[in-house]
């Protein structure tokens, strides 16, 4: 049976689980190596859920517009890939490469850093400022597939303008939603 877990499992100020995962091609990667100087946005996501395509390319235009500003973006592939081959290596580049992901998108085979984070859904969106404490975990905007509205960023994008403002977190984020983690049965 899967577990089940909360995606508030970490709190604004716990430290960040570190990581040490592949990419598609092979080539390893830390939380660390990943990090900006200012922050670093951790998404859990996958090639098929239509969450993650509904703000996938907004997802790129965002990162590309953080990484100036220090901030560095990260997602990681969670999903079962025996009973979800689309989510696999290959199609990830594909998918990365359509949507103009420049940032690292790394395999959790084991998932054992999905539970780690709390991650439950993709996407799902975590935000650590430079000292590696969660600032913000919560949804990207209020867009959903099928509501008509354009991926925006808003909330995330407000939560990054108050973490590198020096001000307080968003004081009740809306939870990220999409589709249930593939977990291991």
């Amino acid at each position: 049976m899967a577990e089940i877990l909360s995606s508030f499992q970490m709190s604004p100020g716990d430290a960040a689980p570190d990581f040490t995962l592949p990419d598609a091609h092979g080539t390893v990667f830390t939380r660390c190596d990943v990090a900006g100087a200012q922050g670093l946005l951790v998404v859990f996501a996958c090639n098929h859920c239509p969450f993650v395509v509904h703000l996938a390319a907004a997802l790129g235009d965002f990162a590309r517009e953080i990484a100036p500003q220090a901030v560095n973006t990260v997602a990681i592939n969670s999903n079962d890939l025996s009973r979800y081959p689309q989510d696999g290596p290959e199609p990830m580049l594909a998918f990365a490469r359509e949507q103009g992901w420049d940032f690292p998108y790394l395999l959790d085979e084991t998932q054992d850093i999905a539970k780690a984070y709390g991650a439950v859904c993709t996407p799902d969106f975590f935000l650590f400022d430079g000292a590696g404490k969660l600032f913000y975990a919560g949804q990207f905007d209020d867009s959903r597939p099928r509501n008509g509205e354009t991926p925006h960023g808003g909330d995330l994008r407000e939560a990054v303008r108050r973490m590198l403002a020096g001000e307080g977190p968003l004081i009740r984020p809306y939870p990220s939603s999409g589709c249930n983690i593939k977990w291991k049965v």
